[in-house]
């Protein structure tokens, strides 16, 4: 009967190391992931199970208690690959492992576009994250306000903790907006243009949505650029667009024009108050090496191709202009008949 005791503690004892050394994950898929809340470790083991990360949740349980890994671990996201140990995953939590998350920024129109992107890449909800960037005194830490907030983004891949509180996040584009602006004599270029580089930011938001090619955007900019030494309107379609917040207008009519918000460059002389847009780290670069020109206006080829007639003079313009506009007038009515 002792013998039959002693085999039956020995098999139970060999199990268990079975278990926690060797006995690895079962999910399908090479990794899986696991949110840590501070809800205790019973819920943990609950979601491991559930996730099917664990199988034996009393083993993990004395483990986790052993390795005291509830005095240890952190709210955050934990990512385990296929194949790792009980042991490995205790370690992971108690070591705090946490998983690092890709904030993919590329363009964004709105501080609500802006805030729906952080929200589901980090771990917060997109009404504490709008709260914070509608507010000027929650900025204010950051030298910036609602209107100058997109400047704070360079669009680029970063990398960061699920868990990462917001403040951290805006601490470290501000970090990378230095260090973007500090880099390849950007500082000097937007000096010797006697633009800040705010300005240059909105400037480049302006001219990366009016087209896709950089031959075109160098020389939309020193339009832009020549509108601003004269003080003349800038008269930018996209700004109509983001005054009116319907970012789906393919044609801008005149009664569009009238539109009150200083965002309205046709209404009011020189840049809007603030970007339209995250501009690409490319474009921002077209501006500030923008070529020196006469030209004044510029209209897109009545060919479509998406690219652009450059004039110095209005009469010059005006008669691309009625080309383009007589173009676009016959397609739009070929495709009624349609």
């Amino acid at each position: 009967m002792k013998k039959i005791f002693i085999f039956t503690l020995l098999l139970l004892i060999c199990y268990e190391l079975y278990s926690v050394l060797i006995k690895t994950t079962h999910f399908e898929g090479e990794k899986a992931s696991i949110e840590y809340h501070q809800q205790g470790l019973d819920a943990l083991a609950d979601s491991l199970v559930a996730k099917k990360i664990i199988l034996d949740k009393p083993s993990f349980l004395v483990l986790a208690k052993l390795f005291q890994v509830e005095e240890k671990v952190k709210p955050g996201k934990f990512l385990i690959k296929k194949k790792t140990s009980l042991l490995n995953i205790i370690r992971m939590l108690r070591n705090n492992q946490q998983a690092t998350v890709k904030f993919i920024l590329n363009r964004v129109r709105t501080r609500a576009e802006l805030a729906k992107l952080v929200s589901s890449t980090f771990s917060m909800d997109s009404l504490e994250c709008i709260t914070y960037f509608n507010s000027n005194d929650s900025l204010a830490s950051w030298d910036t306000d609602t209107t100058q907030l997109l400047t704070l983004f360079i669009p680029n891949t970063y990398e960061m903790y699920w868990s990462t509180p917001l403040p951290k996040i805006l601490k470290k584009m501000k970090e990378e907006q230095k260090r973007f602006w500090s880099l390849n004599d950007r500082l000097l270029k937007a000096q010797q243009k006697g633009l800040t580089t705010n300005e240059v930011y909105t400037l480049a938001s302006i001219v990366d949505e009016e087209t896709n090619f950089d031959s075109d955007k160098l020389l939309i900019a020193s339009v832009y650029q020549n509108r601003l030494h004269k003080k003349m309107p800038l008269q930018a379609c996209p700004t109509i667009k983001y005054a009116m917040q319907d970012f789906t207008l393919t044609r801008i009519y005149e009664k569009y024009l009238i539109n009150p918000s200083p965002y309205n460059t046709y209404k009011h002389v020189g840049l809007p108050p603030g970007p339209i847009g995250t501009p690409s780290p490319k474009t921002i670069d077209i501006v500030l090496n923008a070529p020196t020109t006469n030209y004044i206006y510029f209209v897109a080829k009545a060919d479509f191709s998406g690219y652009h007639h450059f004039s110095s003079t209005f009469e010059e313009h005006n008669k691309f202009a009625k080309e383009y506009q007589h173009q676009l007038d016959e397609y739009q009515k070929n495709k009624e008949n349609k």
